[in-house]
Order: structure tokens, then sequence, then C-alpha cells
């Protein structure tokens, strides 16, 4: 399955605003999966867990 990239972003005036977090390993352009109790980078495997 292929990723929306453009489903990442959300138009406000005339700049496009991320909408997920980037990765703070691999830096802007790698964005974090949500998880239900986590988020998750899928380059480098970097993780946060929620409460």
């Amino acid at each position: 399955m292929a990723v929306k990239r453009h489903e990442y972003y959300k138009v406000e005036g005339d700049n496009a605003v991320a909408q997920r977090r980037h990765c703070p390993r691999c830096g802007p352009g790698v964005f974090m999966a949500e998880h239900k109790d986590r988020v998750a980078c899928g380059k480098c495997g970097y993780t946060e867990f929620t409460k």
C-alpha cells in the first residue's frame, strides 16, 4: 500500500503545516507512525511510548 503523503499536511493560508511528528533522529521528511500506545519511526525504529 502506498503512503499518501499529502494527507499528512493541512493547508493554512499559504502554508502547508505537518499534522504528524517528524522523527527526532531522521529529521524532517520522515514521519512517525501513530499507534494506540506509542509513536514509532519506520526508518530507524525510534519509539516513544505514550500513557
